[in-house]
Formats: C-alpha cells, structure tokens, sequence
C-alpha cells in the first residue's frame, strides 16, 4: 500500500470478504457457488432487443460495479437462476456501460429489475429486494 491506498490484491481480498458477510447476512447462503450452474446472459445496448424479442420470459439486473445494494440482488438473481433456469432466462446489464437501455426504460436509480414477457415490459422493481420478494414477484409476473 502507497499513501493508504489499497492495492487491488487488497481490495480484491476486501470485496470477497464482504461478499461472505452480505451472504451471511442474507440467510447464511453456505451453499452457494458463484456461477457454477446458472447462465446468466450479458445485456447490453447493441443485444437488448434481440433478447428481449427471443426469449418468453425474462429478468434483466440492471446494476453497476460500485453500487453496494448490486451486490446483493446479483447473489439473489444467481440463486433465482439456479432455480428457475428453464422457465426465465436471467440478464445483467451494466448501468454504465449501457446508457441507451438506461435511458429507453428511465431507470435512474440501480439495482433495477426490469421484467420482460413475450417480448414486452411486464413489470419492474427498483432497489434492493429479499430473495422471497424477488421470487414472488417474478411468479406474479410472469404467471408461473
């Protein structure tokens, strides 16, 4: 470290030890496994359409590397992944990286879930939600 600035072994080290808390905090999620069985499909501006018109059911994470709140909702949409991997296709879209898609649903604050069914917005939740709020509305949603 120069100067108090963490060098990236120390802020990578920090970030995975947080990630553990909000997982404990979460419910103590001791099983999860990042990634390991789920596919969740990048979104952005250039690919927006085209998933949203192939797919009958989906959720698109809209989220941003610096936003605490994110964090939390991407280990909830990995799970919900998991769990309904074939009924719903699972999105992320990087709020920084993909203005257009920002700016065409007017999403202003992040985490935002914006749900798609039959290639039409079917609904959205803004902000940091509990994983039994995300299910029940992705159930409601999309009539499952």
């Amino acid at each position: 470290m120069v100067n108090d600035i963490p060098d990236d072994d120390e802020l990578a080290h920090l970030r995975e030890k947080r990630l553990r808390e909000m997982e404990m905090e979460m419910g103590g999620m001791t099983n999860f496994s990042p990634r390991s069985h789920v596919q969740i499909i990048e979104v952005t501006d250039m690919n927006f359409t085209e998933l949203v018109q192939s797919h009958r059911y989906l959720l698109v994470d809209c989220w941003a590397e610096w936003c605490g709140p994110c964090m939390n909702t991407a280990l909830v949409i990995e799970e919900l992944a998991g769990e309904f991997a074939d009924v719903v296709t699972f999105g992320k879209c990087d709020a920084d990286m993909n203005a257009g898609v920002m700016r065409a649903f007017q999403i202003s604050a992040i985490p935002t879930l914006l749900f798609f069914a039959g290639g039409y917005p079917a609904g959205r939740l803004t902000g940091a939600y509990p994983k039994e709020s995300i299910r029940a509305a992705l159930l409601r949603t999309f009539e499952l």
